[in-house]
């Protein structure tokens, strides 16, 4: 029997499923619950391959996509084929391509920095020579990406979502730390990609995680607020029933005892809730303990809402973007695809309520994700790497840079008001329109949903799904001037570092915030920390 393997590479994690190549079935799915570098966004993996370089990053990122492989029950040495998605930082990493010409934008830039542009086209390389182990001959099929931070992953959703094939005007969206999205008008498409951070996908939330068993996923509307939990197969299943007026359990359901925590979705539902039952206040939740208590002791509070609104905010400044760009109106747009795991299982109604979803949608279509989908037709027939190229090519012309739009930035900072300060609606229009940019309309009437797919992987193969939770390395380094004071692992927020007995400093990559953080570093009372010199265990 001859196998194949599809993955996707993330900014929160790694998925793949193993493939029969005999008939193109999936027979097992495996999946992280994080990503092995340090940080939980695409800016902060990228920093830190800049800052350690690629070598090492890369060899982190193997050693937990070689551990992912190793659990999906098959024999690896009749693999035979690999393919893979992902963003154009992430599918860079995976390759080992220098990342230079992301991390710094604009050709004066790339002059400044001697920075040569990489190739990121569709291509066939070995999959033993990125660092795989797999038999030598294996083939590794990699799709193109489109522009800068737009990469296979964005055009793996316009593709399997139908987004292309739409005659109206039309968005599709894939909800997760690195928003990418895209507007169709007629025969042009506009592309562009916004930082929303970890929140969609349930990290940097206290009680987060990501979609799989035992995440509360939604909360649904019974006289109080049911509790979606999500089971074995990650099929949302009915738990507590919550009265957040009350603070108390009134129902237990099913479900019951057996949260593991909120995924990104539960907490879009949470804000949705906070704001139908007027509980957010110029930044705070206005219960009594500053918490909403969902079941089995999870719960959000003002910090997790913030960092939810910080994602929204920036996705409606994108929408915003695309369609200034596009020179049309939001009651010119009306039909909507949502991808990814966000896009699964959060509630359209309460997404378009709260910013997620544009306010003049009236048709939404759901996806899974699309990513290892199409990494998966890929494996199944490697013509398809032309035709994506082909796509790829014909879409470059009309990228969007939000980081340096005026419209993003002013749609942005308006959204860091109406959330945090309490801004109306009403000022929020009226500060936009001094400066040429449409209103944002009430969203009215019901939408049409379209649930395509039950969960964010619809198959798992009859083999099943692993979680896999070993993953990350170590990085280690000692030194010179060190105490031994550990005051950095006192500062560690995520318990990531220890200092040994001889002052030998260890992290866990997978745990440690990263770039984004840098406590140990700041906190050393001598300022001999450098966490840049901080080497991969193995090396010492």
């Amino acid at each position: 029997m001859s196998y194949g393997i599809s993955l996707d590479i993330g900014t929160s994690g790694t998925r793949a499923h193993a493939v029969d190549l005999s008939d193109g079935k999936i027979l097992s799915t495996s999946v992280t619950e994080c990503h092995p570098l340090p940080g939980a966004n695409i800016m902060d993996h990228l920093t830190f391959c800049i800052n350690v370089g690629t070598d090492m990053a890369h060899e982190i990122l193997m050693d937990t996509v070689n551990k992912v492989i190793k659990t999906l029950d098959i024999d690896l040495k009749q693999v035979e084929k690999v393919s893979i998605c992902g963003n154009p930082i992430q599918l860079s990493l995976f390759q080992g391509i220098p990342v230079d010409d992301l991390a710094f934008a604009g050709e004066n830039a790339h002059k400044a920095r001697g920075i040569v542009d990489q190739k990121r086209d569709a291509g066939v390389y070995s999959a033993v020579d990125v660092g795989m182990d797999v038999p030598d001959g294996t083939e590794l099929y990699v799709p193109p990406s489109i522009r800068h931070e737009i990469g296979a992953d964005a055009l793996a959703m316009m593709y399997k979502s139908g987004f292309l094939e739409q005659k109206e005007n039309c968005m599709v969206t894939d909800y997760g730390t690195n928003a990418e999205m895209a507007l169709k008008v007629g025969d042009d498409v506009y592309t562009g990609s916004a930082a929303a951070g970890p929140a969609m996908e349930g990290q940097s939330i206290k009680c987060g995680m990501l979609a799989g068993p035992g995440a509360i996923s939604d909360l649904e509307y019974d006289f109080a607020w049911r509790c979606k939990v999500l089971d074995d197969d990650i099929i949302p299943q009915d738990g507590d029933l919550i009265d957040f007026g009350l603070g108390m359990v009134r129902e237990e359901g099913p479900m019951h005892g057996k949260a593991k925590g909120i995924t990104g979705t539960g907490v879009i539902a949470a804000v949705s809730v906070a704001l139908e039952e007027h509980l957010w206040r110029k930044g705070k939740l206005t219960t009594d303990d500053g918490r909403m208590t969902l079941q089995d002791g999870y719960y959000v509070d003002s910090h997790d809402i913030s960092e939810a609104a910080k994602a929204i905010g920036a996705m409606r400044a994108g929408h915003f973007t695309l369609l200034e760009h596009a020179g049309i109106k939001f009651e010119d747009m009306k039909t909507v695809y949502m991808c990814g795991a966000s896009g699964t299982y959060v509630d359209a109604e309460k997404a378009r309520a709260i910013g997620l979803v544009p306010p003049s949608a009236s048709t939404i279509y759901q996806w899974g994700n699309t990513s290892l989908a199409m990494a998966t037709d890929v494996l199944r027939n490697p013509e398809l790497l032309d035709e994506l190229q082909t796509i790829a090519d014909s879409i470059r012309a009309n990228h969007v840079m939000f980081a340096k739009d005026k419209t993003f930035e002013q749609i942005y900072m308006q959204e860091l008001s109406y959330w945090d300060e309490g801004m109306s609606m009403e000022m929020y229009n009226a500060n936009n329109a001094m400066v040429g940019i449409q209103e944002l309309p009430k969203p009215r009437g019901k939408t049409t949903v379209h649930r395509m797919v039950q969960r964010d992987i619809p198959d798992l193969g009859p083999r099943g799904l692993r979680i896999i939770h070993d993953i990350g390395t170590e990085l280690v380094g000692s030194m010179p001037g060190c105490t031994g004071c550990k005051k950095c692992e006192k500062e560690c927020p995520e318990h990531a570092l220890t200092v040994g007995p001889d002052k030998t400093i260890t992290v866990k990559t997978k745990n440690c915030l990263g770039t984004a953080c840098y406590r140990c570093q700041f906190s050393c009372p001598d300022k001999v920390f450098k966490y840049d010199n901080l080497r991969l265990a193995a090396k010492q």
